[in-house]
């Protein structure tokens, strides 16, 4: 073939600092978009965004030359040292330096599940009034197959 041609789509998910709930209403107001812009500027697109107040989802479509371990750093990073410089009013994001928060979930979606996924990502405050943050992640690693050692999944 003469053309390589590759679907990327990924639902990411990883939490603040020690879970705590620091995402405002008003940080989430801006710290969405800025995730979005982050992703754009790097080749990528956001196709939703969501979370709670300890959490981040992403559903991230991401180009065949980017790893997507590279993906996620960019826009944990980029969103950590924005939020460190621009919103210290809301505390610090450093999701990218504490010990245990390197880690995040990037669960491979086909395009035939992109509006579920997004139905999902939308639908957190609802999901989240049944289900901890905790619970749901485990059931993300089972529904993908995953093997984990619950010692280790949240440090």
């Amino acid at each position: 073939m003469a053309h390589s041609c590759v679907s990327g789509n990924y639902h990411c998910v990883w939490s603040t600092i020690g879970r705590q709930r620091f995402i405002c209403p008003d940080l989430r107001d801006r710290l969405w978009p800025y995730l979005g812009g982050i992703a754009r500027e790097n080749h990528m697109t956001a196709k939703c965004i969501g979370g709670m107040p300890d959490h981040v989802h992403l559903l991230l479509s991401v180009p065949s030359t980017m790893a997507i371990a590279k993906a996620v750093q960019l826009i944990k990073g980029g969103s950590a040292k924005w939020i460190h410089d621009n919103a210290r009013e809301w505390g610090r994001a450093d999701w990218t330096k504490c010990k245990g928060q390197e880690g995040y979930g990037a669960f491979g979606t086909s395009a035939s599940l992109i509006a579920a996924v997004v139905e999902y990502i939308q639908g957190q405050e609802a999901h989240h009034r049944v289900r901890t943050f905790e619970e749901e992640y485990i059931v993300l690693l089972e529904k993908h197959g995953i093997k984990y050692d619950l010692k280790y999944v949240f440090g």
